[in-house]
């Protein structure tokens, strides 16, 4: 039988779950453990494909084409696997499969009730998973904070199965410990009271995270220890680090691996993270500093940059650029500035690079246009992805193959030159009001031609599989014009119908590619994407 670790948020969201999670499931990893990752979210949402980024942060796309939390990627990432839905829960997608069950009499005319059925679903959803990994042990964040309504029937579902196999199961709490400036010294209360409201669930903290901007002192441990009934050395240091591939590494200076292993009687086994720390030091001291600017239009969240809603391409750069022996500094710009002020666009010769990432609807978009046209005439070096792809054809078709009205339906839908139009099902499913889950999603094959860019970053290979997220793709009726005009379609669907990477020849421009699909969801630390690995070298080279 597999080993359970559920992770749970005391005092505050955003500390950090996702990555102390993906980070444990490293160290385990790293002892030999087969390692699988699961992530609840107390939403009534279905799945996060509807949720909006700012509020929530980025989507992630998994192979089978389930839209997750962006938690899911960083597992990915730092596990190196491939994740199916099954790992990824809502409040939503439990009580939907419940009611499905209890429509269907699978019930057999039982009383359905929220407890214990609720949590009995999540728990055997939480075995499926098991299952489908072959997993030694099971990694389940919980999203939320302790005490919130919304996360209860998870901590039920925690509680009864430590009460059926209760030396199978550990429960690890991340708490945030202040310090407040005006003070001056690091506060545990926050965290005794978050421990107090875990017990009131029937619940015990085997090991605590304390989350701070330093790390603890040994009176700090021990104070928690006592008020929170844990020995002191189960309770771990997560003080703020330059990078979060450094987590894992800051974890095991706390023995985390070991305690974890005891706490669960698994076998004590030896820790390799050598790879994983060369790496993370690699992200840090890089040969050459470039200056990347990600031009896009979720930025913004009141008055704070919101960066997690490009996480994923954040990520893949920061993987590229440590492949590549280079540092990255990124610089995150408001397409809708280019708009009210054109002369701003000057400000992008300043960068080796710019890249676009995707999204959605009209706001910023005659801005990004605008950008591209400025890097495509400047040979800056241009990586477009999804929307920017899109973008960068309509770019090209207005100032390049003559046509000036050139748009996309999504935006202009009764315009005369769609050069990007809604795919033929999409128009189907959005006549009907079909909008969750439905978009081209997941992992499809692209096939590459011959003496390209794209050919060539990918180490020639004529095939290769990637995640995408879109209704919208390149008009058919514009590919003629487009190519005559000099773009070249260097990845295309087996069918030859849909164009999956646009770029310029190499004689025209040092590097401008864009992609339909989402290089960025299959990036690893160890095993960087390719086309982000030919956009950071492009970089370099300017």
């Amino acid at each position: 039988m597999a080993k359970y670790i559920f992770i749970a948020g005391g005092v505050m969201s955003g500390i950090g779950k996702g990555v102390a999670t993906s980070s444990i499931g490293r160290i385990l990893k790293s002892k030999g453990f087969n390692v699988t990752a699961i992530k609840i979210d107390p939403y009534i949402n279905v799945d996060a494909g509807t949720m909006n980024p700012t509020e929530h942060g980025e989507v992630f796309v998994l192979d089978d084409g389930y839209e997750t939390d962006q938690d899911m990627g960083n597992y990915e990432r730092f596990l190196d696997e491939t994740l199916p839905s099954i790992n990824y829960m809502t409040t939503g997608r439990v009580y939907q499969e419940v009611i499905r069950r209890e429509r269907n009499l699978e019930y057999k005319g039982k009383n359905v009730e929220v407890v214990p059925d609720i949590p009995l679903e999540v728990i055997r959803r939480i075995k499926e998973a098991e299952k489908n990994a072959n997993a030694d042990i099971v990694i389940i964040e919980i999203g939320g904070t302790i005490g919130e309504y919304q996360n209860v029937i998870f901590l039920e579902a925690t509680r009864m199965l430590k009460h059926q196999h209760p030396h199978d199961v550990a429960v690890v709490m991340l708490s945030y410990v202040p310090i407040p400036n005006n003070i001056g010294e690091m506060k545990t209360k926050p965290t005794q009271y978050a421990s107090r409201e875990l017990n009131s669930t029937g619940l015990q903290a085997d090991v605590i995270l304390a989350r701070a901007t330093v790390p603890l002192d040994q009176k700090r441990k021990e104070k928690i220890a006592l008020f929170c009934n844990i020995l002191p050395e189960r309770v771990i240091s997560a003080p703020d680090v330059q990078s979060i591939y450094d987590v894992p590494l800051n974890f095991e200076k706390d023995g985390l691996g070991y305690i974890l292993c005891d706490v669960l009687g698994l076998e004590q086994r030896p820790t390799d993270l050598k790879e994983w720390e060369a790496f993370a030091a690699k992200t840090k001291n890089g040969n050459q500093k470039l200056n990347i600017a990600v031009v896009g239009k979720y930025f913004m969240s009141g008055d704070y940059v919101l960066s997690d809603v490009y996480i994923s391409v954040i990520e893949a750069l920061k993987h590229a650029a440590a492949h590549n022996d280079v540092g990255v500094k990124l610089s995150y710009l408001d397409s809708e500035e280019y708009e009210k002020d054109p002369a701003k666009l000057e400000e992008l010769r300043q960068y080796h690079g710019i890249l676009v990432p995707g999204g959605f609807g009209s706001r910023g978009v005659e801005g990004i246009i605008k950008a591209i046209q400025f890097v495509r005439e400047n040979k800056i070096p241009y990586f477009g992805l999804c929307y920017g792809m899109q973008l960068q054809c309509i770019e090209f078709a207005r100032n390049v193959a003559g046509i000036p009205d050139a748009h996309t339906a999504e935006i202009k839908p009764d315009a005369k030159n769609t050069v990007i139009d809604i795919m033929p099902d999409q128009k189907e499913k959005i006549a009907r009001g079909e909008y969750g889950a439905t978009m081209r999603l997941g992992a499809y094959p692209c096939k590459l031609r011959e003496n390209t860019i794209a050919r060539m970053a990918y180490d020639n290979k004529e095939e290769v599989s990637e995640r995408h997220r879109h209704r919208y793709e390149v008009n058919p009726n514009a590919i003629a014009k487009l190519t005559e005009a000099g773009l070249v379609f260097s990845g295309v669907s087996p069918d030859e119908k849909l164009m999956e990477i646009a770029e310029l020849p190499l004689a025209a421009h040092p590097f401008m590619l864009g992609t339909q699909f989402h290089p960025e969801f299959k990036s690893r630390p160890l095993q960087p994407h390719p086309l982000f690995s030919a956009f950071v070298k492009a970089a370099a080279k300017k």
